[in-house]
């Protein structure tokens, strides 16, 4: 396990990186014809640098990069085994400078460093190296022809791709991206969000220097509508990846119903339930998940599970355990290790969560919260997207399960019981892209993730099914029959 340094010592580092600031376009650095952005430390209002943002003529001559080096085949047309160690040595230049990605990390998202150090950078590092080890052992098949034929159904990269990031787990999402679509052999633009361009920027820098070639791997920051509609709109864009709000994900498919019918998949919100039964055991390790589901990263987590639904029999015992370990979930400056909270992106977002706490403070920095509640309530409804869990009181498993499908999302879900057939029941019954028993998590990346309903659309993140959308399938039929026993013509 990484070794946290001081609050000293993590400064000292963020005054010295020096930071990207321009598009990565066919394999350099490059000014962008947007206007300059500022780059602000959310915790600080600190202006980090000023970015020189992308337009559409970058969206239009990186597209034109990215399709001229998927034509030429050096990437697409590598052995797979050979795409591998290009991957894996990009995972070993990140490796080397992984404490400068998790300051860059901390200091432009106002993510804890003890989550950056701990979980982001480590996490993004396995990704990609997960991916590009299962590259050159994915196999194609061979179709039931008959004695007069051979069929072979074959994987091919889908072409070019844009992967629109979120602000929340700026890297993580980046190599949940990059990973399958690179070791697939797709030619990706990435579109960070545009709080949180940095690390993009330089993992693309690293992925230059680890043989990626050139309009492989490019990065354009700037906003949606000067980068992300025209990727979406683009006629010579093959698939869109996209993680973030719902209703920014509905405006992919209708760019894409606009233009080509480019493939479409969307990770977006979620409510997700944790549901606490009658006989939940060890109510003090529900409590530790429970805490951690609702407040790790401040609740800027799509997959938090930002709505408590416990059996009344062990809601008073549950609720005193809870409150006492949020107690250790100290909030404050980012870059302390001490702290578990830092801040929300920025002041217009911690203004829309504290709109559901009646509350008339500033700045960046917002405490964990409980609310009690009814099923009805908005709070109970809505993605906060901050550090509130909603607790709603149910009298049986049945009704649990009922207010968890209560939603327009399904995403994730968590269910505490000690009973095995009621612990399968409801994961089967709940609407939910990922459900875990007896603890809170996502599965890790061999486990397919993503949503059903409002929460996702058109295939998954992570395990194999993620090389899935960056493929199409072909079929090749081999006739093998001999001509000379054909019908004769003429």
């Amino acid at each position: 396990m990484t070794d946290l340094l001081t609050l000293a010592e993590y400064e000292a580092i963020a005054r010295d990186i020096d930071l990207p600031a321009a598009p990565f376009v066919d394999g350099k650095f490059r000014r962008g014809g947007g206007p300059m952005m500022d780059t602000v430390n959310p915790a600080t209002g600190q202006v980090l640098t000023q970015l020189s943002t992308a337009d559409q003529g970058d969206v239009d001559l990186a597209v034109a990069k990215a399709r001229e080096a998927f034509e030429q085949g050096h990437w697409a047309r590598l052995h797979p085994s050979d795409r591998k160690e290009v991957l894996i040595r990009l995972c070993k230049y990140m490796t080397r400078r992984k404490r400068e990605l998790a300051v860059m990390e901390s200091i432009d998202s106002g993510k804890p460093i003890r989550d950056c150090e701990l979980i982001d950078v480590p996490e993004a590092i396995h990704c990609l190296k997960w991916h590009a080890e299962a590259v050159d052992k994915i196999y194609d098949q061979a179709g039931p022809a008959g004695d007069d034929a051979i069929s072979l159904i074959v994987r091919e990269p889908i072409g070019v791709v844009a992967a629109v990031l979120p602000w929340n787990f700026p890297l993580l999402m980046l190599a949940w991206k990059i990973g399958p679509a690179l070791a697939a052999g797709c030619s990706v633009i990435v579109k960070p969000a545009e709080q949180t361009s940095l690390t993009a920027l330089r993992v693309a820098e690293l992925a230059h220097m680890a043989g990626v070639p050139r309009g492989v791997l490019q990065v354009l920051p700037g906003d949606g509508a000067a980068v992300g509609e025209p990727l979406g709109r683009h006629m010579d864009v093959d698939m869109v990846s996209f993680t973030g709000s719902t209703e920014t994900g509905r405006r992919f498919l209708h760019y894409a119903a606009d233009s080509n019918l480019k493939k479409v998949v969307l990770e977006c919100g979620g409510k997700n339930p944790a549901l606490v039964l009658e006989d939940a055991e060890n109510l003090d390790h529900v409590a530790e998940h429970v805490v951690n589901a609702a407040f790790w990263n401040g609740g800027q987590n799509c997959s938090a599970a930002s709505r408590l639904i416990v059996h009344k029999a062990v809601k008073e015992l549950l609720m005193a355990r809870i409150e006492a370990r949020m107690r250790d979930w100290k909030t404050g400056n980012p870059l302390d290790p001490a702290h578990h909270i830092g801040t929300m992106i920025d002041e217009d977002h911690a203004a829309k969560v504290r709109g559901y706490l009646q509350s008339d403070e500033t700045g960046p920095y917002i405490v964990p919260t409980i609310l009690y509640v009814g099923a009805d309530d908005p709070a109970a409804r809505e993605e906060i997207f901050g550090p509130v869990l909603s607790v709603i009181e149910v009298s049986s498993t049945d009704q649990a399960i009922a207010v968890a499908n209560d939603t327009a999302y399904g995403l994730a879900a968590s269910v505490f019981t000690a009973n095995t057939r009621q612990a399968l029941r409801a994961a089967r019954d709940i609407r939910a892209g990922t459900v875990t028993v007896n603890c809170y998590g996502e599965g890790d990346m061999s486990t397919p993730f993503g949503g059903y309903k409002q929460s996702g659309f058109g295939g998954r993140d992570n395990g194999l099914h993620a090389h899935d959308q960056y493929t199409e399938i072909k079929t090749i039929w081999v006739d093998l029959s001999d001509p000379a026993e054909g019908d004769n013509i003429g």
